[in-house]
């Protein structure tokens, strides 16, 4: 019976083909939105969960709180410095620790001249070096790394070797540039990391940035590597400790911040979510409207109906058989609008990962779409179409066999 109910109401809904299409469009355009949404926003969140899983689980971050007007340890309201990096080293449960700079510069090369940023990686030992470069997550695809003691060398992110920012000319591997006016060799080129801050910076050992800026004691960054068996929080407590005492602030009102992989992998993962659930939010209203259209389609239809209810009930047909035969008019409209929906959903958000791919030189962002989502997607748009269609349905099947007749 409930087969013979569904292609009842299938056949209806191809007798009108055009009201029905333009029925399912809210539904559709609502879907896609929601699906291509969740589906980025997964996708990020996974990427940026391997991001960190590479870096590892043993390292935490030591950086300044104040105003930002650069990128994350660029910040000059608040300085860590040299003292403070002995106080991390010497921190219970730390095997090693290392500072970095990242500061604003200028890099002038076939007559043009662009600002932009230069981080360092320490120069004094291939352990602190190490830790630095597994940090900042960088790769070499051409040229050399630099070693220590290089003074006017320069690796730079593969974005300036694609992007033609000099007067329609890219940067290469033994190009002679000049960084705050002082003559430096590009020697190497690191794969883009998808982050911004460092994919516009120019790499440099301590020393040499140190004397292009004039900096004598900061650092932007301080990394920490935990020893072997030690505990991730307790030693990154143990940090918090020592530097309140060294930097003589009050638990509270501290002016720096110790970060663990995971709990900066939570901050991002509570901004996605947050960011996420607004568009959704928004997106859901094309699903209001699209829940309303499907009402207002089912009532026409019971008002242009009425003689054939009055005939299926003349013929024997119970109320609730006429109240099934709706709902599942209506269901249709909503589940058929969610699978078009799906499939716009997911191409969308495919073509959205292969423009950033291609633009950016990053897997940052990507389309993710687990079986919840579409199966999820499907049921909630059926589910749609079914409430939008209840009371119509139910107007349909309370209609007295001799008045829808009369019609």
């Amino acid at each position: 019976m409930l087969k013979e109910y569904f292609w009842l109401g299938v056949n209806n809904l191809r007798k009108r083909r055009l009201r029905s299409w333009l029925t399912m469009i809210g539904i559709f355009i609502g879907i896609a939105a929601v699906v291509s949404l969740i589906s980025l926003g997964q996708g990020m969140q996974q990427a940026i969960e391997n991001q960190f899983s590479r870096l590892g689980a043993d390292k935490i971050t030591v950086q300044t709180k104040g105003i930002v007007t650069g990128p994350p340890g660029s910040n000059n309201d608040v300085m860590l410095t040299k003292s403070d990096l002995d106080v991390v080293r010497q921190a219970k449960g730390v095997e090693s620790a290392a500072g970095r700079l990242i500061e604003p510069i200028s890099v002038d090369f076939n007559r043009k001249t662009i600002y932009t940023y230069v981080a360092s990686v320490p120069d004094d030992d291939i352990q602190s070096r190490n830790l630095v470069v597994e940090t900042m997550n960088i790769q070499l695809v051409a040229g050399r790394d630099l070693k220590v003691g290089d003074q006017w060398d320069v690796v730079i992110s593969q974005d300036y070797t694609t992007s033609p920012r000099f007067n329609n000319k890219a940067l290469a591997v033994g190009d002679r540039i000049e960084v705050n006016g002082q003559k430096a060799q590009v020697v190497g080129v690191f794969k883009k990391t998808g982050n911004p801050f460092l994919d516009m910076s120019f790499v440099m050992n301590e020393k040499p940035v140190r004397d292009l800026t004039g900096i004598k004691e900061k650092y932007g960054v301080i990394a920490a590597r935990i020893a072997p068996g030690e505990s991730i929080q307790a030693v990154a407590e143990n940090i918090k400790k020592d530097l309140r005492k060294h930097r003589d602030v009050k638990e509270g009102k501290e002016d720096f911040t110790v970060s663990t992989p995971e709990e900066t992998a939570k901050t991002f993962e509570t901004v996605l979510n947050i960011v996420q659930a607004v568009l959704i939010g928004i997106a859901s209203i094309s699903l209001l409207v699209g829940g309303i259209g499907i009402m207002n389609t089912m009532y026409t239809s019971v008002l242009e109906r009425r003689r054939e209810i009055g005939i299926m009930k003349a013929i024997g047909a119970k109320n609730s058989d006429v109240l099934i035969i709706f709902l599942i008019e209506s269901g249709m409209l909503g589940l058929i609008g969610g699978a078009i929906g799906i499939a716009l959903g997911m191409g969308f958000s495919k073509l959205v990962e292969v423009i950033a791919t291609a633009a950016l030189g990053t897997a940052l962002i990507q389309a993710y779409f687990p079986l919840y989502l579409i199966v999820g997607s499907l049921a909630f748009s059926f589910g749609v179409g079914t409430a939008a269609g209840v009371f119509p349905a139910m107007q349909a099947s309370r209609l007295p066999p001799v008045e829808a007749l009369r019609q």
